[in-house]
């Protein structure tokens, strides 16, 4: 053990260590895993028996040796320099003068390396004087032979005592190939104790012999073994009893003897096509696969951190073993493509070469997988893929957190590996099955489609932990801006270094690549969004400021997305088709409606609040109009200020549901306020059925007062609601409704304001946009004009009653003028001076003088039997009727002279019936009627009906005028025509 110990301390085994040191340094320095060497399985499966990489690697090299030697045709004669003289006289001198001439080539004449230039490995920049350690320097190998050794670390001892057994057993067995010679069982024959430095080196190099055997004829035989198989177990005897009692390897020992007939017997078994002199002790799966891997290891100069620019050479040399280890070229290739992989891995996975080289290798591996049925190729081929991109895949499925733009040609070599194996697996499979892949499917790109998506989610998992956990750490201010508007940011930065880092790469075979990986960061983000919104339920800064981080996020995506895919067959549909909408904007829109509906139906509540509470007193304030207005619009301006302070993108879109809302709330408040009030005809009581006046008296009888009066009890009892309110109470309803028809319109020009202000941010949503409260602006101008008829005609025909309807013109005519009307008119008249604002004023008085006129004219034409006119007092009704417009008139202080003329139209052309003769009204009406009627209407005048629209050519109003007229002539003209009574 000693000496083995020493050995590995020759130049070659140095040259190792120090390369171990420096894989760990460029390890650290690249950021990959140091262990991936360590946790990378063989491929080629495990040995049954303890054999250690030492023992393999010796044996390998032994098997070299010897195959080098008997394929030559020429004895092996390489001893090296120290022990050259010692084995001088057991030399032949012609082994001396007939070296090897691959193996004794001179380094220093071999020409650059064709293999290399195939593969695409760069030729290597040697330093022949320095070693990895620079306190030393180590003499560069002279010959191929030399370098094999040197890369396999065999000490020049072991090599020797190799050779010397070698020409012992070419002594014996001259002319035999070796082929036909079971290496271990001669070396065993030709040594004993004496040809090592110590007995524990001796049984150490004879285990090592006795466990290769076992490996190569009982545990991973050529061909299998039966249980059966006498000789198999004469051998595992053997070999178990000699970790008891050492085995007496002389030459002509009987225990010697039953070891050979045992090896023997079972190296020459044989199927048919294999030659029956070819001994199977060494090509054996998986045992010939690791023994050829150690050869294929020298080729690569650890120390250098490069493939050995002889590797023309010591292939073609190493190629002499094939015989022996049952390797041909296809299964050479799948040995060579691991030990290149294996290469790259344990030199710290920074040398892109290597998987370059594997990877121009995998397109002869691919063509060598078509061409062959062999199971044996098939598993091993398999296995070997499967290795590769298994570790691929390892990092390929998070490539995020191993590729960056500092090792992204590394990258590529790797995607393209991985790529290759992938594609050969699925064909090997197909053909191994012999069936066709269903539609072909492209595997590259369905691997690079899994790599990206993969890769992308796992990124988006550690960038959402990585804002969250800065979030809550963050001391700062901007630890209150909610995690997925941060994420949102973030996704969008990973977005665009994936278009701009990774997608070229996977674009040469995905050419979809960028629309993949945004599509899979859509799908992310989308899934934590969509949680979101479902907890969301009011309108709050976060909610919208994660809103709109993902719309903007969506928007960005999107747009990666369409231009990758411009060129493609469907020109990115079935992307996008991935990529269902956030409706960010959609969410918005629903949690400002709610927000809208809450301030809305808030504001309700206000509004019935307000007018419960409200007194409609004058005195409340100096414009003399209700403080819950004052209220009311207070709310409804806090509410748009809140509207357009809200951080949503887009006001203008949302702000009708808000000014619908708030105009149906004033609406609301407008209709209270007229509520109750009564309308014009609310007020005018009911007309009096014809009668005829009673011409012998002209004053009225109790009987007819008391009727009269009961009749206009229950007329008036209709008006309870609307007799509850004061003439100043109307007056305050009808400024309040103006003062809220002032303020929408100023809220109108704030709305206009406040939206141009947003144009620059939000241009062109304003487009055609009208912003008008028009329920509250139609219904306060309604609600004015019939609050100002309502006051008007509840003054005249229910305040003023008294004087107009039962005193005016009752029994004598001159004694009952319109003086009293007139003057209960003027202190109303004042209040509303006082008290209506101006703007509103002529308003209610032109209503008054309309109401005033319109009873006038009723007490004229249906005041009932109690009112009689002659054609005298005609004059009396005009002056009457001059002073109640020179009311309305105030000498020029009142209502404009034309609009009074204008309203005294009618009563004007009425009293004109009253100055004519009774025959002529007769005449008239009997030619209205017949106009009216026709021509048979003359022999019974049919009765007129009442249509309340006074007019001298109207037949009723005629009609009504004879009624009144206190004469014999309309007296009889009635009881003939209608019979009327002269009593109600």
């Amino acid at each position: 053990m000693a000496r083995l110990l020493r050995e590995r301390g020759s130049p070659g085994h140095s040259r190792r260590e120090s390369a171990g040191n420096s894989l760990r340094l460029s390890l650290s320095k690249s950021g990959m895993s140091s262990s991936s060497a360590e946790l990378l399985p063989s491929p080629f499966g495990e040995l049954s028996c303890k054999l250690s990489d030492a023992e393999l690697r010796e044996t390998a090299y032994e098997i070299f040796v010897s195959a080098c030697r008997t394929t030559t045709g020429k004895p092996l004669t390489f001893i090296s320099q120290p022990e050259k003289e010692a084995a001088v006289s057991a030399t032949p001198p012609s082994a001396e003068r007939s070296p090897s001439p691959s193996l004794q080539r001179s380094l220093t004449s071999t020409a650059a390396s064709k293999m290399k230039k195939a593969l695409g490995l760069k030729p290597s920049k040697k330093n022949p004087v320095k070693d990895s350690s620079p306190s030393r320097t180590v003499k560069k190998p002279a010959t191929v032979g030399e370098l094999i050794r040197v890369q396999m670390g065999v000490s020049e001892q072991t090599d020797s005592r190799i050779r010397r057994g070698l020409l012992r057993i070419s002594a014996s067995q001259l002319g035999r190939r070796v082929e036909s010679i079971v290496l271990p069982l001669e070396l065993l024959q030709q040594f004993k104790a004496s040809d090592f430095p110590d007995l524990q080196e001796y049984e150490t190099w004879r285990s090592r012999n006795l466990k290769v055997l076992e490996a190569g004829l009982l545990l991973h035989p050529f061909i299998p073994l039966e249980k059966s198989d006498i000789a198999s177990q004469r051998l595992k005897q053997i070999i178990r009893g000699a970790s008891e009692n050492p085995i007496d390897t002389g030459k002509n020992s009987e225990s010697m003897q039953v070891l050979r007939s045992a090896v023997m017997s079972l190296a020459y078994r044989t199927t048919p096509g294999f030659s029956s002199d070819v001994c199977h002790w060494a090509d054996g799966s998986p045992l010939n696969l690791n023994l050829y891997q150690m050869l294929l290891d020298a080729l690569f100069d650890y120390g250098e951190g490069s493939i050995v620019e002889e590797i023309d050479e010591v292939l073609e040399l190493f190629k002499k073993t094939w015989v022996v280890l049952g390797i041909n070229q296809m299964i050479h290739n799948l040995c060579f493509l691991w030990f290149l992989f294996h290469c790259f891995v344990t030199t710290g996975q920074t040398d892109g070469d290597l998987l370059l080289a594997a990877d121009n290798l995998l397109v002869e591996i691919a063509n060598d997988a078509k061409t062959t049925k062999d199971p044996i190729y098939s598993k091993i081929l398999s296995s070997i893929l499967s290795s590769i991109m298994g570790w691929a895949e390892k990092r390929l499925l998070a490539y995020h957190e191993t590729f960056n733009s500092s090792n992204i040609e590394l990258m590529q070599c790797i995607v393209s590996l991985g790529v290759s194996a992938a594609k050969i697996l699925v064909d090997d499979i197909a053909h191994e099955y012999r069936r066709r892949r269903r539609e072909e499917v492209d595997v590259a790109r369905s691997r690079i489609d899994t790599y990206i998506r993969s890769s992308l989610r796992t990124a988006f998992a550690q960038t959402m932990e990585k804002v969250d956990s800065i979030r809550r750490s963050s001391k700062t201010q901007n630890a209150t801006l909610p995690v997925l508007a941060i994420l949102a940011k973030d996704i969008g930065d990973l977005a665009k270094k994936e278009k701009e880092i990774f997608s070229p790469i996977f674009k040469r075979w995905h050419p979809l690549a960028a629309g993949v990986a945004v599509a899979t960061l859509h799908s992310c983000y989308g899934n934590e969004l969509k949680q979101f919104i479902s907890g969301v339920t009011d309108l709050t800064f976060d909610s919208v400021q994660v809103l709109k981080a993902a719309q903007k996020l969506e928007k960005d995506l999107v747009l990666i997305a369409v231009e990758d895919s411009v060129d493609s067959e469907d020109g990115g549909k079935g992307l996008i088709r991935e990529m269902p909408p956030y409706e960010a904007e959609s969410a918005i829109s629903s949690l400002t409606k709610a927000w809208v509906k809450a301030r809305v139906d808030k504001l309700g509540e206000l509004v019935d609040r307000n007018l419960q509470q409200e007194m409609w007193n004058p005195r409340a304030n100096k414009e003399s109009f209700a403080p819950s207005s004052v209220e009311v619009l207070r709310l409804v301006d806090e509410a748009l200020d809140a509207f357009f302070q809200l951080p949503i993108p887009f006001h203008p879109a949302l702000l009708p549901d808000l000014i619908v809302g708030l105009d149906r709330c004033l609406q609301y408040y407008v209709a209270k306020t007229k509520a109750g009030c009564g309308t014009r005809n609310s007020f005018i009581p009911p007309l009096p059925a014809l009668t005829r006046v009673e011409i012998a008296s002209k004053l009225w009888k109790k009987k007819d007062k008391s009727q009269i009066l009961q009749r206009r009890k229950l007329q008036d009892g209709t008006l309870n609601g609307e007799n509850s309110f004061s003439l100043v109470q109307f007056c305050v309803r009808m400024n309040t409704l103006h003062h809220i028809h002032t303020e929408v319109q100023n809220l109108e020009k704030k709305i206009s304001t406040c939206l141009k202000n947003l144009e620059s941010s939000q241009a062109g949503i304003t487009n055609g946009f009208e912003n008008k409260f028009e329920l509250t602006l139609a219904a306060s101008l309604e609600g004015i004009q019939q609050l100002c008829e309502a006051t008007a005609y509840k003054m005249v025909f229910y305040n003023l009653s008294h004087v107009l309807w039962n005193f005016l013109y009752v029994g004598d005519t001159s004694s009952s003028r319109i003086d009293s009307f007139v003057k209960e008119l003027d202190p109303n008249l004042e209040t509303i001076s006082t008290t209506v604002h101006n703007r509103v004023r002529n308003r209610v008085v032109t209503a008054l003088m309309k109401a005033s006129f319109d009873g006038f004219l009723l007490v004229l034409l249906a005041g009932g039997p109690s009112r009689a006119f002659t054609r005298q007092d005609s004059q009396i009704l005009e002056e009457d009727f001059k002073a109640l417009k020179d009311l309305y008139f105030a000498d020029g202080d009142g209502l404009p002279l034309e609009l009074v003329e204008k309203a005294a139209t009618q009563v004007k052309n009425i009293l004109t019936l009253f100055r004519a003769e009774t025959e002529s009204l007769i005449l008239r009406f009997k030619q209205v009627i017949t106009e009216t009627y026709g021509a048979t209407a003359k022999a019974r005048y049919p009765m007129p009906p009442t249509t309340g629209h006074w007019s001298p050519a109207e037949a009723n109003t005629i009609l009504r005028v004879l009624c009144h007229r206190n004469d014999e002539a309309a007296s009889k003209f009635l009881k003939k025509t209608y019979n009327l009574p002269k009593k109600l």
